[in-house]
């Protein structure tokens, strides 16, 4: 089979360099245009153009796909296949149609329940036990397509937007990697299953704004938004116009009526905030110009933030 990729960031170059492993045939790589990046701004190559570059192999970066000279670019290129993971742009159906056995793509979530960007962060945030990968026949809907393969996994109390990036991008991989293998054999191995839409969720983008700490939410929500935004945007709050970044907390039963965004004891063993419903112990922050540290690496650092009595607000003063 002609394959041609199209993806973008990191979660996309493990299934590529698995492709390319395997021994299956990439003829071309589509990925976003190299842009500036970082405070320096400096530009960029994606993750996937990285992994293209290495193995020699074709690359295209156009800004968008409804162009008429980018899809006779594309259908040029005669793929039987198109693969497609975290690729950032709509396909529109001139280019659904051109691979011979269509487009399929590796979506991080159990669908139909996270469709859109953030499928991975969404699913801790909202509390899932389990999440896992779909490869899925490309329509013109957003992740709405006849689903091929599952794999499932658990979302454990430790897992973090970071760690259940990693385990999916490799159970990714691997999945295409079975997929592909497959119906080299045999192109109808799979029988495809609709969605059942009425149980599907909008994986909105992740912002930065939405990790300002709303401490009169519920602590186990407060819990799930701070392991769901590691390692970004990273859940944050402000102390003395300072903003506090936390890496990581944990639910803590607590009956008082104090105010929600009040620092109930400075210790050792972590920052004990009063939320909306019980109570948080930070155990990993970082302050402007610090490292992230321990609960108590920064107690024995002697700052004079986060002092028992504080009341924490969600926003910079103005």
């Amino acid at each position: 089979m002609k394959i041609i990729f199209a993806g973008t960031p990191e979660f996309a170059a493990s299934s590529l360099q698995a492709i390319i492993d395997n021994g299956h045939s990439v003829i071309a790589v589509y990925t976003q245009p190299d842009r500036p990046a970082g405070r320096g701004k400096k530009v960029l190559k994606s993750d996937v153009k990285l992994v293209a570059e290495r193995n020699s192999i074709p690359v295209f970066q156009p800004e968008k796909l409804t162009d008429d000279a980018a899809q006779k670019e594309l259908s040029a290129l005669t793929p039987d296949l198109m693969i497609v993971a975290a690729y950032g742009l709509i396909l529109p159906e001139a280019v659904l149609e051109t691979p011979t056995l269509g487009c399929v793509n590796i979506h991080a979530s159990l669908l139909p329940r996270w469709r859109g960007a953030a499928p991975i962060q969404r699913a801790i945030q909202a509390g899932d036990t389990e999440t896992g990968i779909t490869i899925m026949q490309m329509d013109e809907g957003l992740d709405t397509g006849d689903m091929l393969l599952k794999e499932h996994t658990p979302i454990t109390a430790e897992d973090t937007g970071g760690s259940l990036h990693d385990r999916l991008a490799t159970m990714g991989a691997s999945c295409i990697v079975q997929y592909l293998d497959q119906i080299r054999q045999d192109p109808h191995a799979f029988e495809a299953s609709a969605q059942d839409s009425t149980q599907a969720n909008y994986a909105h983008k992740l912002t930065k704004q939405e990790a300002e700490i709303n401490w009169s939410l519920d602590a186990r929500q407060i819990c799930s938004n701070v392991r769901a935004f590691n390692p970004w945007p990273v859940s944050y709050c402000v102390a003395s116009d300072a903003r506090i970044r936390i890496f990581e907390a944990e639910h803590v039963i607590h009956t008082g009526s104090e105010s929600s965004g009040t620092v109930l004891e400075k210790a050792k063993e972590g920052i004990l905030v009063k939320c909306g419903q019980d109570a948080i112990r930070i155990k990993k922050l970082q302050i402007p110009g610090g490292k992230a540290l321990d609960a108590q690496s920064f107690v024995n650092g002697g700052k004079a933030l986060l002092n028992a009595g504080d009341v924490l607000s969600s926003g910079i003063s103005k």
